[in-house]
């Protein structure tokens, strides 16, 4: 059983699975750090020096009444609240995410397409006198013995 589970773990396409995941949580590290620590602040300034990160609201107040500071005083507080800023920084980096992955698709598909517009070099040419298919080095056919050129 552990040798078929080995086999199964080492075949190509799940080593590249699980290479694909780590990379992709990697990535999304670095877009949520690039959506809270770039993208936002001047987003938030533009608008009138609104952190959403820190916006909420308070649907039941906790130990401790409210107005709340900051989000982190509301949860130590014990307050239950709807976080929808930090929503609003999680949608921003899923359409980054989307976007790159976009970016990426996109080259792969033209890459691919130049590989298929590319014809095959020929690996045969007809001879003029009889009109059989030879191979391309041939230097006479082999059907009617004929001299051929060659290119």
């Amino acid at each position: 059983m552990f040798k078929e589970f080995r086999e199964f773990a080492m075949r190509g396409n799940v080593v590249d699975m699980a290479v694909g995941i780590i990379i992709g949580a990697a990535f999304g590290s670095i877009v949520n750090s690039l959506v809270a620590d770039i993208i936002m602040p001047p987003v938030g300034l533009l608008l009138g020096d609104v952190d959403f990160a820190s916006l909420f609201a308070v649907l039941k107040e906790g130990k401790v009444a409210g107005p709340y500071a900051s989000l982190a005083a509301a949860k130590a507080a014990g307050a239950v609240t709807i976080n929808y800023g930090l929503f609003i920084n999680t949608i921003i980096s899923f359409l980054v995410i989307a976007f790159a992955v976009f970016l990426v698709v996109r080259s792969i598909n033209k890459l691919r397409r130049q590989q298929e517009a590319a014809p095959a070099a020929p690996e045969t040419k007809e001879c003029p006198f009889c009109l059989s298919v030879v191979p391309l080095k041939a230097v006479r056919c082999g059907h009617c013995t004929s001299e051929l050129k060659t290119p």
